[in-house]
């Protein structure tokens, strides 16, 4: 992975990008059916505990939502204000928010997406075959939801972990260690790969943990170490190619996968 091969957006070249609102809004409501699918996939285990519930259902469910909405709409912002900076895009949402012509780019995006979510499913089958015992579930009506996996997984966590979390580590490496100047390094460029990856399979502990009631060593190695991989994948497939290329393998992956897991 080279800073050469990245989407660098500020070069005189590049083509003027389009008005900040008018990105993050577009952004936003890309993400947004992902939160739906989350809320609405909450909903039976909810209604079955509503007696304990602090709050009515209703209350619960729209403040679940708003939250992660919320944080939605933060990492978007700071993707939509940093990713211009360090040479990180999103080349489809801005071309067509520019009227350009949409398909060279996303002719660009779509076979490493696809070759990263064909990589990705193999991944997660392989993964599927040594899962500790406690992260299999005995009821396979109990499993997440294909809607949350593609929309949720595929595209809001992009939005959230890739263009949030991925862009501001490397802004903040750049301004740090570079003084803002030039195209953020080769070694930049990775570090925030590999520590958005990191965060990105920490992020999935809590759900290990109530699956298996225990985050025991063998139940944390597994899931760090296999999402971690794929985070890696997804990272560079953005910083190499536009966040529109992580997405598409994030969603392939689950959607390839999905029938065997």
């Amino acid at each position: 992975m080279t800073v050469d091969n990245a989407v660098w957006v500020e070069s005189a070249d590049a083509p003027k990008q389009p008005a900040k609102w008018r990105l993050g809004g577009a952004l936003w409501l890309l993400g947004l059916p992902g939160v739906v699918a989350v809320v609405w996939a909450l909903l039976p285990a909810l209604k079955a505990n509503e007696a304990l519930l602090p709050l009515p259902l209703w209350a619960v469910v729209l403040l679940s939502g708003l939250q992660t909405a919320v944080l939605l709409a933060v990492a978007v912002a700071l993707g939509v204000a940093l990713a211009p900076r360090v040479g990180l895009a999103v080349p489809v949402v801005s071309a067509w928010l520019q009227g350009r012509p949409v398909v060279p780019a996303l002719r660009q995006q779509l076979m490493p997406g696809l070759w990263g979510g064909l990589a990705g499913a193999a991944w997660l089958w392989a993964l599927s075959l040594i899962a500790p015992d406690a992260l299999k579930p005995s009821d396979p009506a109990s499993t997440m939801p294909w809607s949350v996996k593609l929309l949720y997984g595929g595209i809001t966590e992009e939005l959230l972990v890739r263009w949030g979390v991925m862009t501001l580590l490397l802004w903040l490496g750049w301004r740090l260690l570079q003084r803002g100047e030039g195209a953020p390094r080769t070694g930049l460029v990775a570090m925030a790969v590999g520590l958005s990856a990191l965060l990105f399979a920490l992020g999935h502990l809590p759900a290990a943990h109530a699956m298996a009631g225990v985050l025991t060593p063998s139940v944390v190695a597994f899931v760090l170490l296999g999402n971690t991989a794929f985070g890696v994948v997804a990272g560079v497939l953005y910083a190499r190619n536009g966040l529109e290329a992580a997405i598409v393998a994030h969603v392939l992956a689950h959607a390839v996968s999905h029938p065997f897991l």
